[in-house]
């Protein structure tokens, strides 16, 4: 599991131990190991080497200011879906001219925001997006620089809710859409189309589905081409998957492998934006076990962290490992639940765990991708803290939130508090 081992039968990240984390820190919390971070991006690095390119890490995934830093430090940019986005993009010191802005729903505030930044490219998704932008470039008296996000229409073995390049989806163009806009470009005096941009979906295991969506896209570029119109980059997205459980996804080296002689027969320069590889299995989510609840049908394992943490079992049926902070002889089979209201908070079912008791810590693997950044304050909770290894070295890179955190922003109207004491008076 990478940098996560157990050492005299203790779970440590790197040269760090889970339990002093746990100890200081408190938990729920999220910990993440740098080295695996690195070395993940180090085999995109190696396998990509050889043509032109540009890495932006897909920060939906983890948009934490330190891991964003670690991408700006290896001059990766970032690929980003929001203003909010953009803003953290720019703090965590990530080069404006390695951004590149998708998203269907961009609004007309972040669309100045991104110009003003000075932003690579930002992947328009639909006719009216194109106009507006143009629009707005006008009023600033500055060409924009565009991609065309394609729907290849292709269906993906991912599940359904992450899968973003199938017919019917919201996402992106169809090749007729795109065609209309390259035929009437001229129109548009402050657009200037400089790539092609697509993403099919996330954690998909298997090249074939990318090579399919490829060869449609390379056969536009070429029909393209006979119109003596020329595309300077192509942006094959992301969703690369991991191994969550049995999952054998292909190593960066089998993807380049596979794709880059349909990629070249393109002529032109590539951009991916690998996210869940990247922080996925770099990460997990630290619990404290609060009580074991045992019923004559079945056992509970009942933990500090919930569905507010990690939402992904509840939402898309995923499955996370679950390893004990200390390995135990002995196992125990039940559910290990959070204390969130709902029936769907819950991380395993009828899974096989050590005998744990109140007190202990387990760890939920796999959760450094859409852990953190998909989590909420659901039932009140405040949200984790996050912790950043490095070597034997341990950094707080996000405080626990306290109850204070939760109302910022909120107040209760004077004409209530005014009611309230009209009432004292009877």
């Amino acid at each position: 599991m990478n940098h996560f081992n157990f050492k005299n039968g203790r779970l440590y990240c790197e040269d760090v131990s889970i339990k002093e984390i746990a100890e200081k820190i408190g938990t729920p919390t999220f910990v993440y190991s740098s080295a695996t971070i690195n070395r993940h991006m180090a085999l995109f690095e190696e396998a990509f080497q050889d043509y032109p390119h540009i890495f932006c890490y897909s920060m939906k995934a983890n948009p934490n200011l330190s891991i964003l830093a670690i991408m700006a430090k290896r001059g990766w940019g970032v690929d980003i879906v929001s203003g909010g986005e953009l803003f953290r993009a720019m703090k965590a010191g990530i080069d404006p001219k390695k951004i590149v802005y998708a998203g269907v729903g961009k609004t007309e505030k972040e669309i100045h925001e991104a110009i003003d930044a000075g932003i690579f490219l930002i992947n328009v998704e639909s006719e009216e997006e194109l106009q507006t932008i143009n629009k707005i470039g006008r009023k600033k008296e500055k060409e924009i620089a565009i991609a065309l996000r394609i729907n290849p229409e292709i269906e993906p073995e991912t599940h359904h809710h992450i899968a973003t390049g199938k017919k019917g989806t919201k996402f992106g163009l169809s090749f007729q859409q795109a065609k209309d806009i390259f035929s009437k470009s001229q129109e548009l005096k402050n657009i200037k189309i400089k790539g092609l941009h697509m993403h099919i979906g996330s954690q998909i295991t298997s090249i074939k589905p990318y090579e399919e969506a490829l060869n449609k896209i390379s056969d536009f570029i070429q029909e393209l081409k006979q119109k003596n119109i020329s595309i300077q980059w192509l942006n094959i997205g992301g969703g690369m998957g991991i191994i969550y459980k049995e999952e054998i996804p292909p190593a960066p080296s089998e993807f380049s492998k596979s794709i880059l002689p349909i990629v070249q027969k393109t002529g032109c320069k590539l951009i991916i934006e690998p996210g869940r590889f990247i922080v996925g299995n770099a990460g997990i989510l630290v619990s404290k076990v609060l009580r074991v609840k045992k019923r004559e049908d079945k056992n509970f394992i009942i933990v500090d962290a919930g569905m507010d943490n990690l939402i992904r079992v509840a939402l898309y049926n995923a499955h996370h490992e679950i390893l004990p902070e200390e390995q135990k002889e002995g196992t125990i089979t039940a559910d290990v639940v959070g204390p969130v209201c709902e029936s769907g908070d819950f991380f395993a079912k009828n899974r096989q765990l050590p005998i744990l008791k109140e007190g202990d810590y387990l760890a939920i693997a796999s959760s450094g991708a859409y852990g953190f950044s998909m989590s909420s304050n659901y039932n009140s909770r405040p949200r984790a803290a996050e912790v950043l290894v490095d070597n034997s070295r341990c950094y707080l890179i996000r405080r626990r939130e306290s109850y204070l955190d939760l109302i910022q922003g909120e107040s209760i109207s004077p004409r209530l508090v005014d009611i309230e004491k009209k009432r004292k008076l009877f």
